[in-house]
């Protein structure tokens, strides 16, 4: 067995592409040797700017014999009466490349047919490779991918050389205009010949040679020790930022670290703006103190080693000068102007077409948090700072700082709040508003930036709703997915009960919508924040069919909705669920069943029980349904399933006992009505209908 390299040499290639497409190229040759039968160990991925390259161990030579079973026609019509093989018999024995006597008969369950027993001994693994190789370079995805010369093929930049090695054989195929080979290169400007590989296990050592760290893992680890020992010097260390790492990582073949001193005066700035001005542009790594202070230091990680790096400094600072010379006017410039007058600048701002200005979005934001202020019993100081703070929160979007960093919005609105003696309350609300900004980011840490960002996502969603931007399959472009799941997150996380439903109505009303197509549209909205509750539910861990059960129910309030998913959840754990679940689908499946006319309205008359199971379980259902009502109001959920459950002996026994659709009029109805109590109070927790047994 021998080791199998393919490397594809590129022009420069975008660091996040990198990553992904060696992911996907690793799976896809390694699931395809797989299928081919050609047998296979560990994968290794390597990548830099300039190639992507992936190596398989101990490949096999060839691929495993397999037997395969050809089935042909029937016996009846393969055979005559005397057993001699028709035409179609001789045909089928042609067609599969053996003589008609070699032909046998199996039974199968449609009866007996004629069989070929067929071994492939297999193919040469490099005859296979030849074949397979240009459409699996091919099929890497890329976010965008380019045309170039006169070619057909796309990639994500032009290729400049493809290594296919088999061991010490090379693999001989043609891709994008390039033949395949046994030569790489090595770094641009510090080694740029032509490497010749004897054999794919030496591709990491050869290219090292040649100052190219093509294992990702080393190069790391080189770049971040590296970037360690250099920030010594300034007595400080380095910010933490593992995305910056991973860019930087990604976008050299060969680390050579620098560290770059700025003028003091810059310190002045806050330090969300130095940050951002280090790193977005530049790639920059901020140096703090033991205190996670921001010295007036930074480290560039380049790609080429110079003879004297002192040079590469002095270009750094000079790009790092002029970045901050901005920001610093911008910062200054954006002080100068007061709340009130970013305020009113908001109503120059579009925000959707059909949905006004960004200040009209602010004041349906402001609306919203004190409805939603109202029922969360939030009131005094705490809500005069909701105010202030909806007021406030878009501000920063026609700031001068926020233009030129984009990342900065939120964070921006809450310096500007500080700096303008707004309350820390306010201030840090103005931040946490945006949050979640991404899947799985933080959430707000204040209660009145937690019901700023429940207002702002809930106006968004409905006002996309009213506009008819609604997602459909993957185009979600405003995204309302996650702006759903952030209202949810937040929601539970911070322990909040309102209704859904109201919120959704008053916004949909307050985006304009016309009150006749309002209850339409809100249970338009309502179903899409469902479907967002039951992602998550079965992102925890919530079967699909619980999590159905417990919204069907009822999903007005979150946290209500998430109690009982959880405790019927535990309920499935006991060993006698599945029977249980049964009898009362049962009951919900009758009373769905029935009459509508018989069952609606009806009382239970106890004069017309004529079975002791009647009587039995209608105490017992009294009992349960005040257990219940007590469990409930006391939330314990869990406590309210248990009582519920305690009824299936006697539902069992009404079943077993009582024919529920009797012929006497009277004594069906009352029988109906009975089920539909019970019916209903176990509506109150979970639609058993929807329950898989």
């Amino acid at each position: 067995m021998n080791s199998l390299l393919i490397e594809i040499g590129t022009e420069e290639l975008p660091s996040g592409y990198i990553v992904p497409a060696l992911n996907s190229f690793c799976a896809a040759l390694g699931q395809r040797l797989r299928d081919l039968r050609i047998e296979c160990g560990q994968a290794g991925m390597y990548g830099t700017p300039r190639r992507l390259a992936v190596m398989i161990e101990n490949v096999a030579d060839k691929q495993r014999p397999a037997a395969t079973r050809i089935t042909g026609p029937p016996e009846k019509v393969a055979f005559d009466r005397e057993g001699r093989p028709t035409v179609a018999a001789r045909k089928f024995a042609e067609k599969s490349g053996v003589s008609v006597n070699k032909l046998e008969l199996i039974d199968t369950e449609k009866g007996r047919y004629v069989c070929v027993e067929k071994t492939d001994s297999g193919r040469f693994t490099a005859a296979v490779l030849r074949e397979i190789l240009p459409g699996l370079i091919s099929s890497i995805p890329f976010p965008k991918t380019m045309r170039w010369g006169e070619l057909r093929v796309s990639f994500a930049r032009p290729v400049h050389s493809i290594v296919a090695l088999l061991g010490k054989r090379a693999i001989s195929f043609e891709f994008a205009g390039i033949k395949s080979g046994r030569h790489t290169f090595g770094h641009r400007f510090m080694k740029p010949g032509r490497i010749r590989l004897d054999s794919a296990d030496h591709y990491p050592e050869a290219l090292a040679e040649a100052y190219v760290l093509a294992d990702m893992e080393q190069r790391r680890s080189v770049m971040y020790e590296s970037m360690l020992q250099t920030v010594k010097k300034a007595g400080g260390g380095i910010l933490e930022d593992p995305e910056l790492v991973e860019t930087n990582n990604n976008l050299v073949e060969y680390p050579a670290v620098v560290l770059v001193g700025f003028d003091h005066k810059f310190l002045e700035l806050p330090r969300e703006i130095l940050v951002t001005a280090m790193r977005e542009h530049q790639r920059y790594f901020a140096v703090v103190d033991e205190k996670n202070r921001i010295l007036p230091y930074f480290v560039s990680v380049n790609n080429t080693r110079a003879r004297d790096m002192r040079i590469v400094a002095a270009g750094h600072e000079r790009v790092l000068k002029a970045r901050l010379e901005d920001a610093k006017f911008f910062y200054q410039t954006d002080l100068k102007i007061s709340f009130e007058d970013r305020v009113e600048s908001l109503k120059s701002v579009i925000f959707q077409a059909e949905l006004g200005s960004v200040y009209d979005k602010t004041m349906r934001i402001k609306k919203l948090a004190e409805i939603l202020c109202g029922r969360l019993g939030i009131s005094g100081p705490r809500l005069e700072h909701a105010r202030r703070a909806a007021l406030l929160c878009k501000t920063d979007l026609v700031s001068h700082v926020v233009d030129e960093f984009p990342r900065l919005q939120g964070i921006m609105g809450r310096v500007y709040a500080k700096a303008w003696g707004e309350a820390d309350e306010v201030a840090y609300a103005i931040e946490d508003h945006y949050r979640p900004s991404y899947s799985g980011g933080p959430l707000p840490e204040t209660t009145t930036g937690a019901v700023l960002a429940i207002a702002d996502k809930t106006d968004t969603i409905c006002g996309c709703f009213r506009a008819g931007l609604v997602p459909t399959g993957a185009s979600d472009p405003y995204a309302l997915r996650r702006q759903g799941i952030g209202i949810i997150q937040i929601t539970l996380e911070k322990g909040f009960d309102f209704s859904l439903i109201e919120i959704i109505r008053a916004g949909l009303e307050m985006s304009g919508m016309k009150k006749e197509d309002l209850d339409k549209k809100a249970a338009g909205v309502f179903e899409f924040l469902k479907n967002r509750i039951a992602y998550l539910l079965e992102d925890s861990g919530i079967a699909k069919d619980l999590a159905a059960a417990a919204i069907s129910a009822s999903a007005d309030s979150i946290p209500d909705v998430w109690s009982r998913a959880e405790a019927l959840h535990k309920l499935k754990s006991a060993p006698d669920f599945d029977s249980l679940a049964v009898a009362f689908k049962r009951v919900v499946n009758i009373i769905r069943k029935a009459d509508q006319a018989e069952v609606a309205g009806a009382g239970v008359n106890e004069k017309l029980f004529a079975e002791p199971a009647e009587k039995k379980l209608f105490e017992s259902f009294l009992q349960a349904k005040q257990n219940v009502s007590s469990c409930l109001a006391r939330g314990r959920v869990d406590e309210a399933f248990s009582e519920i459950a305690a009824l299936k002996p006697e539902v069992d026994m009404f079943f077993d006992t009582v024919l529920v659709m009797s012929e006497d009029e009277a004594t069906r109805k009352n029988r109906l009505a009975l089920l539909k109590q019970i019916s209903d109070l176990f509506a109150r927790l979970a639609d058993f209908s929807r329950i898989s047994t």
